[in-house]
């Protein structure tokens, strides 16, 4: 009788141990497949960077008062590095960060000059998302539990992409060149789920109108919720709370040229809810007089239509990007910060 209860016991506690093992090597294969999806939408991210960089470097190519041959050569290696494999990818794309870097900035056009700032800002920030996903991918692959029970299937270990990265003061010939900027942002959404967004242009080039979201430039001495605060009550005249705004949930750089100016602007974009309402500008500067030009509560559709319209909406997928902005709002925890375009 004492026999058949200690056998019991025994296997008992062999079937815990079973299904404990099986139950974490079940959430672990789950986990890799995650993280080997978030690998793949990180390379797929970086490659569309890169594909965008060679369309930059090749109307640089076109545009550049450097000789012919240097010309037809950067234009050559932007071709080869889009058509080049996996492999091979690394060396070609050094190939045009180098040829890129040995060209003066002061014989590009400013827009151009700040296209190809942007293009190789958005190609620095997917190269090291990329990498943090490789980073966090093979940190689980490689553990020797995981190894042993082949929890990683037949799927390939994802590997770094290294090139080279170039500091602003390289990428526009000179530290003064652009002027360095960090802005928060809000997108504001009222109870339907719709977005209000600003309408303006630059002042240098009055035809071109573009639509945004509430914010701008975080002043001396501030946090970034509190520039959220203070820019939503100057842009709108709402008051809100810093405890209140939901993030920041993305973080967006971009390089443009702004009233004689070239930016480089740091972007991190804060979410709140509130009922809809009828803006006031009492807040405006003089400049924002002049730029701002109108205001709307925009749905999904209504910016794909502005969009269509060819008056271009900042963030760019602002549309796909609402229903990410409703979840975020209708939990109760922080979102991690992401990048976006």
């Amino acid at each position: 009788m004492t026999l058949s209860a200690l056998t019991i016991l025994v296997v008992g506690v062999v079937a815990v141990l079973v299904l404990v093992i099986g139950l974490w090597a079940y959430a672990t294969a789950n986990r890799l497949d995650r993280l080997h999806v978030r690998s793949d939408l990180a390379w797929q991210s970086l490659d569309s960077a890169l594909a965008r960089r060679a369309v930059v470097a090749r109307a640089v190519s076109a545009a550049t008062r450097s000789s012919l041959e240097e010309s037809r050569r950067l234009a050559a290696l932007a071709d080869t590095a889009e058509r080049a494999d996996r492999a091979h990818r690394e060396v070609a794309e050094n190939a045009v960060s180098v040829a890129l870097a040995a060209l003066d900035p002061a014989d590009l056009p400013p827009r151009l000059v700040a296209e190809l700032a942007d293009a190789e800002a958005r190609v620095l920030i997917a190269r090291r998302f990329h990498n943090d996903a490789v980073r966090d991918t093979l940190a689980l692959r490689t553990t020797a539990p995981v190894r042993l029970l082949h929890l990683g299937g037949t799927a390939q270990l994802p590997t770094y992409f290294e090139i080279a990265e170039r500091s602003a003061s390289e990428t526009f010939g000179h530290e003064g060149r652009a002027v360095q900027r960090t802005s928060s942002r809000v997108v504001l959404l009222d109870e339907r789920g719709r977005v209000l967004l600003l309408r303006g242009h630059d002042p240098a080039v009055p035809d071109v109108y573009f639509w945004f979201t509430i914010g701008g430039a975080v002043e001396s001495g501030e946090n970034l919720r509190e520039a959220a605060v203070r820019e939503v009550l100057e842009e709108t005249g709402l008051t809100v709370a810093a405890a209140d705004l939901k993030g920041p949930l993305w973080r967006r750089v971009v390089t443009f040229p702004f009233n004689g100016t070239l930016l480089r602007s740091e972007e991190l974009f804060f979410a709140y809810r509130t009922q809809e309402f009828e803006p006031e500008h009492a807040g405006f500067t003089d400049l924002e007089r002049r730029t701002v030009t109108g205001y709307r509560w925009c749905t999904e559709d209504d910016i794909r239509s502005l969009s269509s319209t060819g008056e271009t909406v900042y963030p760019q997928d602002l549309a796909e990007l609402l229903d990410e902005v409703n979840i975020v709002l209708a939990r109760r925890v922080e979102p991690d910060v992401r990048a976006i375009r």
